[in-house]
């Protein structure tokens, strides 16, 4: 029998045996599947969490999207199976497969893996082992996959250096089609691994982390970084698509119920804001809008093609949107005469008025979220959400007004210089905001708040600060949960050990290569997921390789220290964080910089005008 027979009449024998078959058959409408015979480049991109947490990611669906598109590629997918699969698929032999076509994955040309965020890395190792593919860039031969990897987790992709043959930073869109080509001839030419790699070094984005050796000062501390080939290649710049293609409208609809089930449509991708804490905003710089016009076309062929009951306009901050004021209510109509319910992610106070509130109030409402974040003014004003209370108690006003009664709210606390009066804050905002909800709707009124911690990410003006120690995050969280104390107001906060781990992940360097595989033998799995995450695993990890993780967590950083991700390059530069931590400090606000350039480094590096790329497709 073929790879394929056997993992077929596996899954014949025992599918029913498992918990929620459906993550493991394929076949979901709107699938794409190609010849495997008659198709030259075989992709399988990976998502490495549970069916259910990956299926909906846009990123992948984009790439899947684009490669499906080619005549000379097929692109399938894998996701990481759960507990019981893997114990059935070891136990009998069986090498991860793709959903598609269920070749192992091993066959293929390109294994993709999208790391949205770090808590992933271990399900990665495991999918690889699965796979029979050798953990280790350097142990791979010819015969084995070109191992990728790319997401916004690789924006620091030290720790993972060691597994991953190539990381494509930043978007996906077009480089996508280069490393198609670069692939394809190497393939062509039956050239050893080494000239891929070499190749792959070429293209703008890609950073091939085996070319770049590391040396490190008796402290501890980053020495030197340096490419081993070309000493003059001194970092990698992120990509970016200076025109956002048409978004993907196809989306699979899932065999089983699924974290997120909605037609999501991008309608811009970056932001102007600037606020310090946030990556996201960093990184994803600059901005670049769609057209409403192609919104609501896409939003329609959504609709059509999924039947979803649920749209959703996706962006770090869609009120920014240009043409918001006018796409809102033909969105909302739009969703009314087809009964769909139309939900946007968390709301810039600042950015939205009671207009802009009144034209979403339709007849089928979700619930409304936005993030104050702090909890004070003087604490907005040092992360740069310029935004007072009395903004924020007048926004509620007016949802309340318009027919909402689920309201979420978004704070974070460990920012620096924070008091206990910042964190009170929080509490006192919430229940000003619950009396009014109350006397504006009554009974109905549900408020909800999310508290995470802060997390000093790389890329960010709070890069060079250290996590907050655990005794002062847990004295926070209790002062909250106390002022919150039967009011009927559902709080929620993340685990301090599990938020250390993605602190450890984020900011480590590539010594934690050692560290990950340690966990991953000693049994760490799903770590995103709270009910499976040992933080003894990690423990003991470290220090089996004799690594103190406080040297990655709690330690503040000096600002002249060469940071394990310097290399890797957003178009932001180091002196423009350098200079929003510092006015952090002297409580000083950046004005968005649609309204004036603060030369924070991206129409310099991509020689571009912010306000034209932004602009050009409208």
């Amino acid at each position: 029998m073929t790879d394929k027979e056997l993992i077929q009449a596996f899954l014949d024998r025992y599918l029913l045996t498992i918990s929620k078959p459906g993550r493991y058959t394929g076949g979901e409408f709107n699938q794409i599947t190609k010849n495997w015979e008659q198709t030259e480049l075989h992709f399988a991109f990976a998502f490495p969490d549970v069916y259910d947490i990956g299926l909906p990611n846009l990123g992948m669906s984009i790439l899947y999207d684009q490669v499906n598109r080619r005549d000379d590629a097929l692109a399938e997918r894998v996701y990481a199976p759960w507990e019981d699969m893997e114990v059935l698929m070891r136990s009998h032999s069986i090498p991860l497969f793709s959903l598609e076509s269920k070749q192992p994955l091993k066959k293929f040309d390109v294994v993709g893996f999208t790391l949205p965020y770090e808590t992933l890395y271990t399900n990665l190792l495991n999918m690889l082992d699965l796979s029979g593919i050798p953990l280790r860039s350097g142990e791979r031969s010819n015969d084995d996959p070109l191992i990728l990897a790319g997401g916004h987790a690789c924006f620091n992709p030290e720790p993972m250096h060691a597994f991953i043959d190539a990381f494509v930073i930043g978007e996906g869109e077009e480089i996508i089609h280069e490393i198609a080509e670069v692939v394809k001839a190497h393939k062509q030419a039956a050239a050893p691994r080494l000239d891929l790699l070499k190749a792959l070094d070429d293209l703008p984005g890609i950073y091939v982390p085996s070319f770049y050796a590391v040396s490190y000062a008796e402290d501890g501390l980053i020495k030197e970084i340096h490419h081993i080939h070309k000493p003059e290649k001194t970092f990698v710049q992120k990509r970016i698509v200076k025109k956002l293609p048409k978004p993907v409208t196809n989306f699979l609809v899932p065999n089983v119920k699924a974290v997120n089930e909605r037609a999501v449509i991008e309608i811009m991708r970056g932001c102007s804001r600037g606020c310090r804490f946030c990556q996201a905003g960093m990184i994803t710089r600059p901005v670049r809008e769609r057209p409403a016009s192609e919104i609501l076309e896409a939003l329609e062929q959504s609709i059509e093609s999924t039947g979803y009951e649920e749209v959703s306009l996706l962006s770090l901050s869609s009120s920014d949107h240009s043409q918001i004021a006018e796409l809102i209510p033909q969105v909302m109509r739009m969703s009314e005469s087809r009964n769909v319910t139309f939900s946007l992610p968390s709301l810039r106070v600042e950015s939205f008025g009671p207009e802009l509130i009144a034209s979403m109030a339709g007849k089928r409402k979700g619930n409304f979220t936005i993030a104050p974040e702090a909890g004070s003014d003087v604490m907005r004003t040092r992360i740069n959400k310029s935004i007072d209370g009395e903004d924020i108690l007048a926004t509620a006003t007016q949802i309340f007004k318009m027919g909402w009664t689920n309201l979420k709210l978004y704070f974070m606390i460990g920012f620096p210089d924070e008091t206990l009066e910042d964190i009170e804050g929080i509490v006192d905002l919430t229940r000003q905001i619950r009396s009014i909800g109350k006397r504006l709707v009554g009974g109905r009124v549900k408020i909800h708040i999310s508290v995470n911690t802060l997390i000093p990410k790389a890329h960010t003006a709070f890069q060079w600060l250290g996590f907050s120690e655990k005794e002062s995050i847990l004295e926070k969280y209790r002062l909250i949960q106390s002022g919150l104390k039967n009011t009927g107001i559902k709080l929620d906060w993340p685990d301090y050990d599990n938020s250390m781990l993605e602190v450890w992940l984020s900011r480590g360097d590539r010594r934690l290569s050692d560290v990950i595989e340690a966990a991953w033998r000693g049994g760490a799995r799903f770590d995103a997921w709270h009910e499976y995450y040992d933080v003894d695993i990690w423990q003991n990890a470290f220090g089996s390789n004799n690594i103190d993780p406080t040297f990655y967590s709690t330690r503040s950083r000096c600002t002249d220290e060469i940071l394990p991700w310097d290399h890797i390059h957003t178009g932001v530069s180091k002196k423009y964080l350098l200079s929003e931590l510092e006015k952090s400090r002297a409580l000083e606000t950046t004005a968005d910089c649609r309204q004036i350039c603060h030369g924070c480094g991206i129409q310099a590096n991509y020689t571009i005008s912010c306000e034209n790329i932004r602009t050009e497709s409208l």
